[in-house]
Formats: C-alpha cells, structure tokens, sequence
C-alpha cells in the first residue's frame, strides 16, 4: 500500500510540475486568442475572423457555433479563461480516461479510485495533454465528447447517440471524421442524429449570424497561412510530414494518395473493430488525415494507448514505447530546419506512430466474460462501472 502511495505522489508531482511548465511556457496562448476574438465580435461590434492576436498572425479559425459556444469569455478576464480552461482539462482528462478504463478495472478487480487516480496522472503527463493545459486548447473537451457519445451512447443503444459526434463536429470540423465512422459501420441512426446535430447548429448560427458564417464558409476555412507553417515540426500529418520532405513539384499529388491509403486500410480495419477500437482508429484517421495536426491534437493517441494497454505484453511494451517517446518532446530536437539522416523519423514521430497504430493496433480485446469486449451489442463501459 505504502509503494502504491509513493507512486501515486510521484506521478502526481511529475503532472503538476510538467502542466505548471507548459502553462508558463506557452502562456495559454490559445485561449488568449479564443477570449480575444470573442470579445472582438460580441463585445466591440468586430467581425470575428478579422482578429487577429496583437503582435501576430494568428485569429480563430474555428467555425461560428464554436464562438458562439465560447460567447461567456467575452465577459471574463483573460485570468479566469486561463484558470476555468485548466480546471476543464484536468477535470475532463479524468473523466475521459474513466471512461476508457472503467471495464478494463472491474475485470481486473481493480480499487477504481487509485487505477482513475494513476491513469490520469499519466494522461496529464502525456505531451499532446499537457500541451492542451499549456495553450488553453479544447482538444480535451473535444475527445470528451466523442468519446462519451461513443462508450456512453451507442454501446448502450442510446437515442441520443451521435450528438456528441455533431457537437464536436460543430465546434472544430476534424471531429466530422467520426461521422464517417457512423457511415462505415452503418450506425444508422446515430449517423442520422450527429448529422442532425451539426447541421442543425451550423444552420441556427447561420441564421443568426450570417456574415461570420458566410466568411468562414468561403475565405477563412481555405486559408492555410491563419493556421501557420505546414512545414513546423509541430505540424504532425501526413500533410506536415510530406511538407517537411524535398518533393515540393509533387506533394499534392502524393498526399492524395497517402489520403487514398489510409483510407482503405482504415476501413479495412474498422469495420472489425470493437468501440474501443473504433474510436481508437478514427482518431487516429482524423490525426493522419487533417492538413494540420499540431502535436497537441494528439490526445486522439490516448483511446490507442489505454488499447495497448489491455492488450498482451508485447503491446504493453509498444504502447509504453509510444507514450515515453512522444511525452519527452523528442520531436522537437528536429526543429529549426534539416539533421539528416534521422530528421526524416525524428521530425515525424508522432505520424510514425500513427501510421504504425493504424495497421498494428489490436481491434479488440476478449475477456473472461465476453470474447468481443466493446462491441456494440455487448456494452463497452459497465453501467456499474460509471
């Protein structure tokens, strides 16, 4: 018991130590550009995708329900965004980790209090999440979503099943890969409803704002330059991956093929895999497949990691492989330009991994109750588990 305590202190030291970091290194940079626009348009009467943070090039890029959705910063000090967005990544990176391992403990016999306590102490330490501490981003509240909407709805049959899907999708278009997911697996009705959802939103924005959403829809959505270099090492895609190669004459040709690949062995793979794996897979698509994917919109890693981690030792290893790699910022001993020859693995170790999760990563795991742990006839998450 007393081991047990130690490496829970120490884990929780690390976590806070390294959120305490990113947080002073990266200044919550993002949720100063989020309060900023917000203000901008609700407060100063600007059109929001005319912002831009002072001192630089970067505004909202996120469609107009997002801003509509963040509307309270405008009346917030940029103190309390910063802290309310802490508390909200902490919080919900214990719930969604929760959600991922609740029938992983109750079949090991677990304490839930200690597995949740260690699990999310790991999470937070986890580069994209501690990253998405330091920004102020939401990729947290994003997974949270669909992850729920996923493990919660339709591994219960819920009516309400793909409303999260098209909230997430509403807010930042890359979650939308999710519906693709409904499509592939023929989720009929939580198809139906995520798609509902996320036209519905867009519609109602539309209607009340009509402008916003008339340049988003046509000029800010196109325009790469509001999302910086595809080239930076942060930007972790098939696209930023290809960029950072010398094929200039013929990138676009071969990432649509790398698109095109992708594709398949992702439909391939999970129309055989249980939720778990499903939600496993399509973030991991979504991460590959965006043209931006900055190191922390990898939190979509996090459903393949806790798969690893129920699944045989070898994938044990592989997955504590991943995680340590990519949580000790590895990546960026490659930024600022060419270190061949490992700059080509180096500066893409987070697509590396990806690529390698989408082929290799097991599809389900059996158990002593169930051979098919997570499908959707057989509920992934206990109901008393929850």
């Amino acid at each position: 018991m007393t081991r047990r305590l130690l490496l829970l202190v120490v884990l929780g030291a690390g976590a806070a130590a390294l959120l305490a970091w990113s947080a002073s290194f990266h200044s919550y940079f993002d949720s100063g550009v989020y309060a900023g626009a917000v203000r901008y348009w609700f407060r100063d009467g600007g059109l929001i995708y005319d912002y831009l943070r002072p001192g630089t090039p970067y505004g909202f890029t996120y469609p107009p329900f997002a801003a509509l959705v963040m509307s309270p910063m405008a009346g917030l000090p940029l103190g309390a965004v910063e802290a309310l967005a802490s508390i909200a990544t902490v919080v919900v990176t214990g719930v969604v980790m929760w959600w991922l391992i609740a029938p992983w403990v109750e079949q090991r016999g677990w304490r839930p209090w200690y597995a949740l306590a260690v699990v999310s102490c790991l999470a937070l330490i986890f580069e994209p999440v501690r990253e998405t501490f330091g920004f102020g981003q939401v990729n947290m509240l994003l997974l949270a979503l669909v992850a729920g909407d996923m493990l919660l709805g339709l591994a219960r049959g819920r009516r309400w099943a793909g409303v999260g899907i098209g909230l997430a999708t509403a807010i930042k278009l890359t979650p939308g890969v999710f519906i693709l997911y409904l499509l592939v697996t023929r989720q009929w009705r939580a198809l139906g409803v995520a798609i509902g959802t996320a036209a519905g939103t867009t519609l109602v924005t539309a209607a009340l704002w009509p402008d916003a959403s008339r340049e988003f829809w046509t000029a800010a959505l196109w325009d790469t330059n509001r999302v910086g270099n595809l080239e930076y090492v942060s930007n972790q895609s098939l696209r930023g991956m290809l960029a950072r190669f010398p094929i200039d004459a013929v990138e676009s040709k071969v990432w649509i093929v790398c698109v095109l690949a992708t594709l398949a062995v992702w439909v391939w793979r999970v129309r055989r895999a249980d939720l778990l794996g499903g939600l496993a897979l399509t973030g991991i698509l979504g991460l590959l497949l965006s043209p931006v994917t900055w190191v922390h919109h990898s939190v979509w890693l996090l459903p393949a990691l806790v798969r690893c981690a129920m699944s045989a030792p070898r994938w044990r290893w592989a997955g504590a492989v991943i995680f340590v790699v990519l949580s000790a910022r590895t990546v960026w001993l490659w930024d600022g330009g060419n270190r061949p020859p490992l700059y080509a693995v180096g500066s893409n170790l987070y697509v590396l991994a990806g690529l390698f999760l989408l082929v290799a990563l097991p599809l389900r795991v059996p158990s002593p109750q169930d051979r098919s742990v997570g499908t959707v006839a057989t509920p992934a998450v206990s109901p008393a588990a929850i």
